[in-house]
């Protein structure tokens, strides 16, 4: 699969599950889950969604637990707002990611140098 197009899926299906798991779950476990991330595979076979949850390993165990009972739930309901062919199995990830942390710093970066600009104009 292209790699444009990997990204492109990736990043949609960040945000409907973000969108699910944050808005439309009533579990408890969810409560406090953040969906930072999901890489799909380039047979769109799996993807692995990279989730940040507080607390301690057992929160932790506790919000995979429910995600992966959720799981169907979850591909339903992506399989009916994205227009994939096939979609992919899910696998969930939990923990700290460097990688979102250093996204969102250099976000900021950005958004002061773009702020500076046009304070000088």
């Amino acid at each position: 699969m292209d790699e444009r197009r990997s990204a492109r899926v990736s990043e949609a299906m960040r945000e409907e599950l973000a969108e699910i798991v944050g808005f439309e779950m009533a579990d408890p476990r969810l409560s406090m889950v953040d969906v930072v991330g999901v890489q799909v595979g380039p047979d769109m076979k799996h993807a692995h969604v990279m989730v940040s949850c507080p607390g301690g390993a057992p929160e932790q165990d506790l919000a995979l637990e429910a995600l992966e009972r959720a799981t169907n739930f979850l591909r339903r309901e992506l399989a009916r707002r994205l227009n994939l062919r096939r979609m992919p199995e899910l696998h969930f990830e939990a923990g700290l990611f460097v990688e979102s942390g250093d996204r969102l710093a250099q976000l900021l970066r950005r958004a002061r140098k773009t702020r500076g600009r046009e304070e000088l104009s």
